[in-house]
């Protein structure tokens, strides 16, 4: 088993210095080893050769969606040939889902977005609440999307990924059915609040976070060959009726690189405010990307701000950009903060999430920690903690004892 998480997590528990201070001592280390904590092997990899894997994924993406006719029959059979799939997938008949969701009623609507719309459903012969998100065929993705997100969904399995429950490709008919999530999205508990209702408790908040990052580092770690998600946003990240997050949408996610390739060139896509910067200007993709958008989520997470917000004043409408000076001066990280907790967050915890999301928001993507090392760190922000040691942890004593660690360095074992 791979031994890959550097001490980050030893780093976030201890140090309590300004973003400046420590940022330059992240941008040193990859892969500590020998002081590193041993990767839980939370769950298997797809297995086999991941060269050989990437070319028969992407050629069969490529053919698939180069057949705008392409029937059910000739996804499901294409999509059978490929290494260890999900054979549990429905294949759904157009007219099943129109009794499932009473013709699409706009009653039993529960989102929107580039694919189309999203059902509340019951499917009675499986005895199951559904959502059945149905193609735009008029919308911005299309029949491309549809067979990437079949593909990938076919391929993984991880708790913090939406379970696809089946598919209809009937005549030109583009349907995806997924497990119902009862509490929608993180956009709608975050950053969509009604008022009057109750914000997320900050412990919630961390749930979420590594919860996602779990999810991406499936994703990158364990998925054979690795998968850039390329759209991580608060409204694909769903949560259950306890809470538990799951990432959704895989229309836009991509094949990571192969054969000794460090980046995936393809045109620019995904959601302004959350793309990195490289990847937007070179098109150049790397899982390095997943990870600048994992820290603008984080940071949603901390401040209860959008990542871009034109109602508020030009100089707050970028929440990076808005963020950035404040993660420089230690008096002003409370400045940060969602003003809706009210105070109710253990302050050393904000200190070390912000000190999360500056490492993952570096302008330079190989500064960026990989996010085996963010799921590390914010496992610990996670972890339930007794009263005593959050009041402990909120007491806003200006005097900290900063723990110098040795820096040391290995080589990064990618033989996961």
């Amino acid at each position: 088993m791979n031994k890959r998480r550097s001490f980050l997590f030893l780093f976030l528990i201890f140090q309590n210095t300004p973003m400046v201070s420590f940022l330059p001592i992240f941008q040193k280390m990859s892969c500590f080893s020998c002081c590193g904590v041993e990767v839980q092997h939370r769950t298997g990899g797809l297995g086999g050769n991941s060269n050989n894997n990437g070319k028969s994924l992407r050629s069969l993406v490529n053919n698939l969606s180069s057949k705008a006719g392409a029937n059910k029959q000739k996804i499901a059979e294409e999509i059978q040939k490929v290494g260890k799939v999900k054979v549990s997938a429905h294949i759904f008949t157009f007219r099943e889902l129109v009794v499932a969701t009473d013709n699409f009623n706009p009653d039993c609507l529960i989102g929107e977005g580039g694919f189309g719309r999203v059902y509340k459903g019951y499917i009675e012969n499986l005895d199951q609440i559904v959502a059945v998100k149905r193609l735009d065929q008029n919308g911005t993705q299309g029949s491309r999307e549809f067979f990437s997100e079949v593909l990938m969904l076919s391929l993984v399995n991880h708790q913090n990924l939406v379970n696809l429950i089946g598919y209809c490709a009937d005549g030109d008919q583009r349907i995806l059915v997924y497990e119902y999530m009862a509490n929608g999205s993180l956009e709608h508990h975050l950053l969509d609040l009604p008022p009057g209702k109750e914000p997320l408790d900050w412990n919630t908040r961390m749930k979420v976070a590594e919860g996602a990052a779990k999810g991406l580092e499936y994703l990158h770690d364990f998925a054979d060959p690795p998968i850039i998600y390329r759209d991580f946003k608060a409204s694909n990240i769903l949560l259950d009726e306890n809470f538990n997050p799951k990432l959704s949408d895989f229309g836009l996610a991509k094949l990571g690189p192969t054969e000794g390739k460090d980046h995936v060139s393809t045109r620019v896509m995904g959601t302004y405010g959350y793309c990195a910067p490289e990847y937007a200007m070179t098109g150049q993709l790397t899982t390095k990307s997943d990870v600048y958008s994992f820290g603008v989520v984080f940071l949603e997470l901390i401040s209860g701000r959008r990542a871009i917000d034109l109602e508020r004043p030009a100089e707050e409408q970028n929440l990076v950009l808005w963020a950035e000076p404040l993660l420089k001066d230690r008096q002003k990280f409370t400045k940060i903060i969602d003003p809706l907790l009210e105070e109710n967050y253990p302050v050393k915890g904000l200190y070390q999430a912000l000190a999360i999301a500056a490492m993952c928001l570096q302008e330079d993507a190989n500064s960026r920690p990989l996010i085996g090392d963010v799921v590390t760190a914010v496992e610990f922000l996670a972890r339930p903690k007794v009263d005593g040691q959050v009041t402990a942890e909120s007491q806003r004593d200006s005097s900290f004892h900063v723990k110098s660690v040795k820096e040391r360095s290995s080589k990064r074992d990618r033989d996961l």
